[in-house]
């Protein structure tokens, strides 16, 4: 037994097929033989039993029959009629019986003086009767009507019998066209069951049912192990492989396989990023940030015998990464504070030795309380309403910053914060820090050149920078927090990642970013975060 198990494990694929094509067309042949045949039967039983009884009343109602029946030599007085019953009705035995079963005539001598048992038989009772009954062990069809005297009377029984046919009679006796039907739908499943295990075998490169199941689940063991996430999507925008890197990126779950990209709630850069069609449908280190991530992709075509069925795009997450640029540009902007600074001081310490030079010692005793009260102005205005002093140093620093490029940064007079908790003024810094100088940068070439900057956490806390820039269209107020997107006209590609940064750090903290007209005339970013972030 475990030789033919290991000989059937051993067969291929399309020999599998191929075998089980075999049985399902002999079966179909046994059902078709096995419906024939009793239909055979059925024909057999309905036919020969009409027959059986007009032969055996054709002979009950012969008048020797009638005459002689219980005449002691009667086998041999009524044998012509037997044999005659016989011949015209092709049974195999024709008897006449006594009513208590004794066999007194016979078509075959042995069974003279025989006692037959009626069975179901009603013959007894004065009727005809045909059914079915064992003669010499034989399943036979038989006929029976009984001889009546006048009074009504049974007298003897007149029994004409024929075993059924064999199976392989009946199966002949339904035609020879049957026999042909059977072998040549034989022949035809066959062939067509070997022709399509060769294509089958064809269609699956010659792999083995182990082979195809150890490749499906080596590919699903790769695809759910790597880092990245991998997304593919077919010619028609639905979604074919997403594991679990993907998912988890994405935030969607598993059921998204089948459905497309459209449909599953993904955020719209991305969602529009997998449906693009641009032309070979490639891109290299897309970077987008939806709004807790900031994501790097790369798309492919996916092709097969030289045909595109859809791309493959694998993505990572590049949030750490994004806010390590973010506190880098950060300190870039605080040393491009720093330089407009020193740049400053270089002017006025060399307006004050030249002073010196002159001997104009009023003139420089002047000039430096000017600048003393012009420092401290600047500090009043920031520290009167910002305790914290984090912000309130980028403050000062932005607005010499703003300053050098012409851009006046005002503090409004309703602002007011309190010390915050050290990890929170980092995440304010950064947030702060890149909507002032997104706003001095489009403020730069406007009629005012003003930047109006709020802080308030009287209700959790509410960071508002507006700028007299050209603001922000309406059909851009989502995608510009898209990396890659800028409301700066003259920014080639745009530098959207500070913006980006905003809104990751925004929704990290529990809270949102929007962006508005505002009262300057260009746009108002606004940002929102809960009470509790702002406890120490």
């Amino acid at each position: 037994m475990s030789t033919w198990r290991g000989t059937l494990t051993a067969r291929s694929l399309a020999t599998r097929f191929l075998v089980f094509q075999v049985l399902v067309v002999t079966l179909v042949l046994g059902a078709v033989a096995a419906v024939s045949v009793a239909q055979s039967t059925r024909e057999f039983r309905d036919v020969r039993g009409q027959r059986m009884i007009a032969v055996a009343e054709n002979l009950a109602s012969t008048p020797i029959v009638r005459q002689r029946y219980a005449d002691a030599f009667a086998s041999r007085i009524l044998a012509p009629d037997v044999d005659r019953a016989v011949a015209l009705s092709g049974a195999r035995i024709v008897e006449l019986l006594a009513p208590d079963g004794v066999v007194r005539a016979s078509s075959e001598p042995t069974r003279i003086g025989r006692r037959v048992d009626f069975g179901r038989s009603l013959v007894t009772e004065g009727r005809a009767w045909s059914g079915d009954l064992d003669v010499d062990g034989l399943h036979s069809l038989v006929g029976q009507v009984p001889v009546l005297s006048t009074a009504g009377e049974v007298l003897a029984v007149a029994s004409v019998s024929e075993p059924y046919p064999t199976l392989w009679q009946s199966l002949s006796g339904a035609g020879e066209r049957l026999v042909v039907y059977l072998g040549l739908g034989a022949a035809l499943g066959l062939i067509a069951s070997w022709l399509l295990s060769r294509r089958i075998k064809r269609h699956t490169r010659g792999l083995e049912i182990a082979e195809i199941a150890g490749l499906a689940d080596h590919r699903e063991a790769l695809l759910h192990s790597i880092r990245e996430g991998v997304v593919a999507v077919n010619t028609d925008g639905v979604i074919t492989v997403l594991n679990d890197s993907a998912q988890e990126l994405l935030s969607v779950s598993g059921d998204a396989v089948g459905r497309r990209v459209d449909s599953i709630g993904l955020d719209p850069a991305v969602e529009q990023f997998l449906l693009s069609d641009a032309p070979g449908r490639s891109a290299d280190d897309t970077v987008i940030a939806t709004r807790t991530r900031v994501l790097a992709l790369n798309r492919r075509p996916a092709t097969t015998r030289g045909e595109e069925i859809g791309t493959v795009t694998t993505m990572r997450d590049s949030t750490e990464l994004a806010s390590m640029q973010g506190q880098l540009s950060s300190h870039k902007s605080m040393t491009d504070t720093l330089r407009a600074q020193t740049h400053e001081f270089a002017n006025q310490l060399h307006t004050i030795s030249g002073l010196v030079q002159l001997e104009e010692y009023e003139a420089v005793r002047d000039l430096v309380g000017t600048l003393t009260r012009r420092r401290e102005e600047i500090n009043e205005a920031v520290t009167r309403n910002i305790s914290d002093p984090a912000v309130a140093a980028l403050l000062i620093a932005k607005t010499s910053l703003a300053a050098e490029s012409g851009v006046a940064l005002l503090i409004d007079d309703d602002s007011h914060l309190d010390a915050l908790p050290p990890a929170l003024a980092t995440d304010v810094i950064t947030v702060l820090g890149n909507l002032v100088d997104n706003a001095v940068d489009v403020s730069e070439g406007s009629v005012r050149k003003v930047v109006e900057v709020t802080v308030d956490d009287g209700d959790g806390l509410h960071i508002s920078v507006a700028d007299s820039g050209p603001g922000v269209p309406v059909h851009l107020r989502e995608s510009i927090f898209a990396r890659g997107v800028t409301s700066k006209p003259d920014v080639p590609g745009g530098r959207g990642i500070g913006l980006a940064l905003v809104r990751l750090v925004s929704a990290q903290l529990g809270g949102r970013v929007e962006v508005t007209d505002g009262p300057l005339g260009g746009a108002v970013f606004e940002v929102r975060l809960p009470g509790r972030v702002t406890r120490a």
